[in-house]
């Protein structure tokens, strides 16, 4: 059976606004709060029935699962309270299931192993048919027990949608805490294990993940000026790779993860330069008597998308790698775009727009420059994909509180991520993990 054949039999009514807050004694260094509005246009009514084992080992993996699949708006929750034998996680009841809304079970089996890792026994199935979709056992150790979790999440996302994963992946932000304190965070994708990856007197602005989730490259004013700096994330050594004259801003990764594209101003103007991952190789890319800086590669490494005022005012364009080709103008319905973010197919661009003069999220067909408008808020930045593009991260501000929110590619369904240690910026979605 097709997906999306699948997915239209398995489809249920839709729902309604979501709060999410703490989840659990099993989360308990969850330190982003969520909040989800609104749902997607067709839900699928799902149950994910408590792990046999979860009672006795005070871990409830599929609460988990159930979260990350609520962010989505994809997905209808259906109560199901009581845990799971281990002779009904293999041998569910469909019609008590069916009876109750469900047309999609989750369930399985959780237990300890005598090297103290976990094993966790994963089943999902049609409740309708009454058949097994997906089975998939795991060993995990303590420390990465969670992250294991969002791997479910994205099996069932994957095989119920076909729309590829995205939970087990991290995020990458700033967080202000005084006018002289700031910290890198790289944390879970729902927030969940923040960890400090730098902690700096002096701003740290626009991370950027390599295409294999090992390296963070950033700006760090910690030298009382812009520097590049790549990080790398499991060791915490980093080198500088960009401390010319002037200013060093804006790294982006290449496709392959040998060069990142920056903006330097060592010349004059802030122009776009190549330079290899390990400092060596400057090449300037952009020549203009204009500013061009915010360079982001598209995913197949022919194009470098950056934002240049040499029209005026902020616009986005392009311009190939190779062939010596002249930059060419992308958005035109605007008298300001910047930040661009394209998404992994390269058929998508997002950046932030200004509309009466509040700064919104806005997403582009590339093939078409058909515009969305995804946010109706006032100080929208920095949008990120998801690694599978169906979702976007950015930064903005509620209660003059710097806080970070995610918004659906079509706008339906939105979130915010906020949390009490400080204002939150410069949020970057990292790639699926190994």
């Amino acid at each position: 059976m097709s997906v999306s054949l699948q997915r239209r039999r398995l489809l249920g009514a839709a729902g309604a606004i979501a709060t999410l807050g703490s989840l659990g004694a099993a989360d308990a260094l969850a330190q982003l709060n969520i909040e989800i509005s609104g749902v997607g246009a067709n839900q699928i009514p799902i149950a994910l029935q408590p792990m046999a084992g979860t009672a006795q080992y005070r871990v409830d993996i599929l609460r988990v699962v159930a979260n990350d699949l609520s962010r989505t708006g994809d997905f209808r929750m259906v109560d199901a309270p009581a845990e799971a034998s281990a002779e009904e996680s293999v041998n569910p009841d469909f019609g008590q299931w069916r009876g109750k809304g469900a047309n999609v079970l989750a369930t399985g089996q959780l237990s300890r192993l005598a090297d103290g890792r976990w094993e966790v026994r994963f089943y999902l199935y049609d409740a309708v048919q009454g058949s097994r979709l997906d089975e998939w056992v795991a060993a995990a150790s303590e420390q990465n027990l969670r992250m294991l979790a969002h791997r479910i999440a994205d099996r069932i996302y994957d095989k119920l949608t076909g729309l590829g994963g995205l939970f087990c992946s991290r995020l990458a932000y700033v967080v202000q805490h005084n006018p002289e304190s700031f910290e890198l965070i790289v944390a879970d994708s729902d927030g969940a294990n923040p960890a400090p990856a730098l902690r700096s007197r002096e701003p740290i602005i626009s991370p950027a993940w390599s295409p294999d989730g090992r390296h963070l490259a950033y700006v760090s004013f910690e030298a009382r000026k812009p520097v590049v700096y790549v990080h790398t994330v499991a060791t915490g050594r980093r080198r500088v790779v960009a401390n010319f004259r002037g200013n060093n801003s804006a790294p982006a990764f290449s496709p392959d993860g040998e060069h990142l594209a920056v903006a330097l101003s060592r010349d004059g103007y802030t122009q776009i330069f190549m330079i290899k991952t390990d400092g060596s190789g400057v090449n300037r890319f952009s020549r203009s008597l204009a500013i061009d800086t915010e360079p982001v590669f598209s995913p197949d490494g022919k194009w470098l998308y950056f934002v240049s005022d040499r029209g005026g005012s902020p616009q986005i364009y392009r311009q190939a790698l190779e062939g010596g080709t002249q930059a060419e103008r992308v958005t035109f319905g605007t008298d300001y775009a910047v930040s661009p973010a394209i998404n992994p197919a390269g058929t998508h661009m997002s950046y932030i727009t200004r509309i009466d003069g509040r700064f919104r999220v806005a997403i582009m067909e590339l093939a078409t420059g058909q515009e969305t408008i995804l946010t109706g808020n006032d100080f929208d930045e920095s949008p990120s994909f998801a690694p599978n593009g169906r979702m976007i991260v950015f930064a903005s501000e509620r209660n003059r509180k710097g806080v970070l929110g995610t918004v659906s590619i079509d706008g339906a369904v939105s979130a915010w991520l906020s949390t009490a240690a400080g204002d939150i910026r410069e949020p970057t979605w990292g790639p699926l993990l190994a």
